[in-house]
């Protein structure tokens, strides 16, 4: 415990799953964390409170990341609720599940508003705030990789752009002292894709390791990034995924 002692962390989509995996783990850290939420005040109260329990610092901001003009204001809010902002966790996200032929324009935008379009704004807006050491983590998916199982082709567009971005923006703020990294989880047992949902029969046999990853251990993996031991990593893609894409 320690690492990001003095920090501030801003974990968009905090309020549940991976992302309040990674609230939790920051905060255990040290780090003064702002979430931002949707549509589930009631979880993000949950997470607010366990990390304050736990002696932390931590504030809910209810944005969706669809809409531009409230990710910047959850940018704000963090720098003026904590006075700076030095990690930013990207990972808010939506997914959607159609073959081309039936898979709807507004589905499209959606994906895109979300996983792209509001990754780029809280990341532009972050980058301002940020001096020597800070960290942008994105989290993607292996499905910007691979097309592990019909109809996730938009979703995994949206996630490769998110790969894309992030090696550009690691040449970009490198010279400012900011890292970018992207990671990326195969399944993660989270109410989007439970481990014993729907997909989970698909994709079991598939991981070597036989089984769903949990929050805790993405949460792992953005906290070494976070950290000072992360310091020289940017511009990569960390795939954790129990081995699928091996």
């Amino acid at each position: 415990m320690g690492t990001l002692k003095g920090k501030v962390a801003l974990v968009t989509g905090g309020s549940r799953g991976i992302g309040a995996a990674i609230a939790r783990r920051l905060a255990h850290e040290g780090a003064a964390v702002a979430i931002t939420y949707a549509a589930s005040p009631a979880k993000a109260a949950e997470v607010v409170h366990a990390i304050e329990a736990a002696g932390g610092r931590a504030v809910a901001v209810r944005a969706d990341s669809a809409d531009a003009e409230a990710v910047k204001g959850a940018v704000a809010s963090t720098v003026k609720t904590f006075g700076r902002i030095d990690v930013l966790v990207n990972n808010a996200g939506v997914a959607a599940m159609a073959p081309l032929d039936q898979f709807s324009l507004e589905e499209f935008d959606r994906l895109m508003a979300v996983n792209v379009r509001g990754l780029f704004v809280a990341a532009q807006e972050a980058a301002r705030h940020m001096g020597q050491g800070g960290r942008i983590i994105n989290i993607g998916s292996v499905s910007g990789d691979s097309a592990l199982i019909p109809g996730m082709a938009v979703y995994g567009a949206t996630k490769a752009a998110v790969a894309g971005l992030t090696r550009g923006w690691a040449r970009d703020l490198g010279p400012r002292g900011i890292t970018v990294n992207n990671v990326q989880p195969g399944p993660v047992d989270t109410d989007m894709n439970p481990a014993d949902g729907p997909l989970a029969a698909q994709l079991k046999d598939q991981i070597p390791v036989q089984r769903y990853g949990q929050g805790d251990e993405i949460a792992g993996m953005v906290a070494y990034l976070a950290g000072p031991d992360g310091a020289f990593v940017t511009g990569a893609d960390l795939t954790i995924d129990g081995g699928l894409t091996a």
